[in-house]
């Protein structure tokens, strides 16, 4: 059973998968973790890695940006954190915060933690109201992936005992 919640707790860690993904892995056939206890792993798995990108990750771009197999991908990676950053700015003013609370939260593909903490480094925004920020945006798309996993798991259920699959 702990090689389940390790599993799911790895899972979201990951970039671009991240919570958005380990959730309904936690609630698919033959790992089945309940939803609370899913929830909970997922978000501090997810979380794990938010200081360290902030910290860190632009500092690893900058130097790989001119290294000779790396530089090229390293520095379109800057400049597309860099003008979505700006325009993240430019479009929130002063409910800076509250964006990148709704940027992490709303669980579309590009618009996780990891993303979420890169701009805010690019940003150079203050690192606790950031990592506040993400940390409630996580809780958003958990909320949400627990919901939809939930409803598409138990339907497929329900389905599956009428005999329908």
């Amino acid at each position: 059973m702990i090689s389940k919640y390790l599993w799911v707790l790895f899972v979201s860690m990951l970039p671009i998968i991240e919570l958005r993904g380990a959730i309904p892995i936690s609630q698919s056939p033959g790992i089945e973790i309940p939803l609370l206890q899913a929830y909970i792993i997922c978000v501090i798995g997810n979380m794990i890695p938010v200081p360290f990108i902030f910290l860190f990750a632009r500092k690893i771009l900058e130097w790989g940006k001119d290294k000779p197999v790396i530089g090229k991908s390293f520095q379109w990676c800057l400049k597309k954190g860099e003008k979505g950053g700006k325009a993240l700015q430019e479009k929130a003013k002063n409910g800076l915060y509250v964006a990148l609370l709704l940027f992490v939260g709303i669980p579309l593909p590009g618009t996780g933690a990891w993303t979420g903490m890169l701009a805010a480094s690019f940003l150079d925004m203050d690192f606790k109201k950031s990592t506040a920020a993400v940390l409630g945006g996580v809780l958003l798309a958990g909320v949400i992936m627990g919901a939809l996993s939930f409803g598409a798991f138990s339907a497929f259920r329900s389905v599956a005992l009428i005999g329908w699959f």
